[in-house]
């Protein structure tokens, strides 16, 4: 499928948002996809993932997540200098912000012609903020992969997001991906998200835990990448999403 690509400023309460969008080429309606980067941003390992997303007929939004102050408009480096910035640009986004900027996103998708429903996509941080995007009653169907901070509620600036404790809000369908060998979400967490979940009353959540897997496995540059587990991962949440 052909795809084409455009930069937009979503307009949000304090800030312009920059976004690409990833569509089909040509005329159609097809699910729009509010895809969360990890910290790093809109970085060329992300964007090919949308892409592929994209090409299985999806309008994927890949929106900044510090669109304020020194990160906006930087897709970081993967070393030490760019974790750093990134954690930093975590550390000063309040959650009410990410929820803000969520709302934004999802307006401009929603009203965008040839989008015909939401979904919401992300990876490590961005796994949270879709969990969290999942809370609005337009999006459908969830996908986090390997989502951070979710099982003690950990989100940018705040301590405790409150993320699982609002899940019985969740009314789309939700699938969560995990790797086996993800330290910032091991065994015992995982668990304790999956008991919170059902204890929300979210008793048919798709779990996927991948043997082998390290955090950010998808992520296609370094050594934790596995192309393998990626291409399982990908096509599992495309089939999740379109109900295949």
């Amino acid at each position: 499928m052909k795809l084409r690509e455009d930069e937009v400023r979503v307009p949000a309460p304090d800030c312009e948002i920059r976004a690409l969008v990833i569509s089909p080429v040509g005329d159609g309606v097809w699910p729009g996809v509010l895809l969360y980067t990890d910290i790093f941003q809109l970085t060329e390992s992300t964007l090919r993932t949308a892409r592929r997303l994209a090409s299985h007929g999806f309008v994927v939004c890949v929106p900044e997540i510090y669109p304020r102050g020194s990160l906006a408009g930087v897709a970081l480096e993967f070393d030490d200098a760019g974790k750093k910035a990134a954690s930093a640009g975590a550390a000063g986004t309040t959650t009410a912000q990410f929820d803000s900027d969520r709302q934004a996103v999802l307006d401009y998708l929603q009203q965008r012609p040839g989008v015909d429903q939401l979904h919401a996509v992300g990876f490590c941080i961005g796994g949270h903020l879709a969990f969290r995007a999942a809370f609005d009653p337009r999006v459908t169907a969830t996908v986090c992969f390997y989502p951070t901070g979710l099982h003690n509620g950990a989100l940018g600036a705040d301590a405790d997001a409150g993320s699982l404790a609002a899940a019985a809000s969740i009314q789309g369908r939700l699938m969560i991906v995990f790797g086996s060998q993800d330290p910032h979400v091991p065994a015992d967490a995982r668990l304790r998200i999956l008991s919170e979940l059902y204890s929300a009353g979210l008793d048919d959540v798709e779990l996927h835990v991948y043997a082998g897997g390290e955090h950010a496995f998808m992520r296609d540059v370094g050594a934790r990448h596995d192309p393998v587990l990626t291409d399982l991962a990908l096509l599992e949440g495309v089939s999740f999403l379109i109900r295949r």
